[in-house]
């Protein structure tokens, strides 16, 4: 996300080779607090009766929707139905800072405890999200070596599947957002966390790619991919914290896959039920747009081997920034969660 409205840029532009990345704007960036922000999981978790049937993912009982979905319960039951939409369905949790080795082995172990697979998001990397809403990261390549080795003990032996760093690999691509004498670094980052999480014995690793939209060329993001360890990977995520359609995000994908040795991916389809804003590249238009919905609930039954999940990567109901009234990015957003599960009814 981004800082104050002065230091904000438009999100709409798109890589179409390397002519065009002089001309690319930003489209579509994460939208999270700095960790999770969730307390200690709980057993008690929302029904599954609005929610349905979360799969083999886990759902964080403790998370901001599930506290939503009591205070809806309590004081506003006609809204409850529409919040556990959220809440009983399972969504990324982001590692925070304070303590990741700590973070992480709660997580998992509840997850474990549970029989379920937990969805991860590392998302630290240094000089993160231009300075914008969700600027921020770590302050040395040093400190992100050792905040990836305290999240890579926190993980262990147990199962998890991880979203390695929304945005990094695209925001090399665009001029004056991360500084030139900076992107070998950012690379060796990348691929170092890739291979350090991979040597786990159970967990999966996608490295972000963006989203259809943003670098509308698949082969923009081949070099990328190489050099921050795609070949070691499981695959590459699309579409993280944005509203493009899953349609456009498979047919994107499949093309990236087959230039990149047949990687398979994942899909964000957390707030992408009716696409982006028909017809609208207006600045913010990724912003805590109006009229969106929630989109295919988090499965790994996709009907496309090529796809490995649709997952809630952002944390539906969350802020995207503090466009169009919202809260600080990653606070919870009531009205836009009422909105976004309203819609996808």
């Amino acid at each position: 996300m981004y800082g104050t409205d002065a230091a904000r840029r438009t999100r709409t532009g798109a890589l179409a080779g390397t002519a065009a990345l002089a001309a690319m704007a930003l489209l579509g960036a994460c939208s999270s607090s700095d960790g999770d922000g969730d307390g200690p999981p709980r057993k008690e978790s929302p029904a599954s009766g609005a929610a349905g049937n979360p799969g083999p993912f886990w759902v964080n009982p403790e998370s901001k929707a599930a506290q939503a979905w009591a205070e809806a319960r309590r004081d506003a039951p006609g809204e409850a139905e529409l919040v556990e939409a959220i809440a009983g369905r399972p969504a990324g949790q982001w590692i925070g800072t304070d303590d990741p080795e700590g973070e992480a082995r709660r997580l998992t172990e509840a997850a474990a405890e549970a029989d379920r697979t937990p969805l991860l998001v590392l998302y630290n990397i240094p000089h993160r999200d231009c300075g914008q809403y969700s600027k921020g990261g770590a302050e040395s390549a040093d400190a992100y070596r050792a905040w990836i080795d305290r999240v890579v003990s926190g993980i262990g032996d147990r199962e998890a599947w991880v979203v390695l760093e929304p945005d990094a690999l695209p925001h090399l691509l665009v001029p004056g957002c991360v500084p030139a004498e900076l992107h070998d670094e950012h690379y060796a980052l990348l691929s170092e966390a890739v291979a350090k999480l991979s040597a786990l014995p159970e967990t999966r690793v996608y490295v972000d790619a963006g989203n259809p939209q943003w670098v509308r060329d698949p082969g923009g993001m081949v070099e990328p991919l190489r050099r921050a360890g795609i070949e070691q990977a499981d695959g590459f995520s699309l579409n993280v914290s944005n509203y493009q359609t899953t349609e456009a995000n498979a047919e994107y994908g499949k093309r990236l896959s087959s230039m990149v040795g047949d990687k398979p991916f994942v899909i964000d389809t957390s707030r992408n039920g009716n696409g982006p804003v028909p017809g609208d590249e207006a600045e913010e238009a990724w912003c805590n747009p109006p009229g969106r919905a929630l989109g295919q609930p988090p499965t790994t039954e996709t009907g496309d081997e090529r796809i490995d999940a649709f997952l809630w990567v952002k944390r539906p109901g969350e802020s995207d920034g503090t466009c169009r009234g919202g809260p600080q990015a990653g606070e919870w957003h009531h009205a836009y969660a009422l909105e976004l599960a309203r819609n996808a009814q």
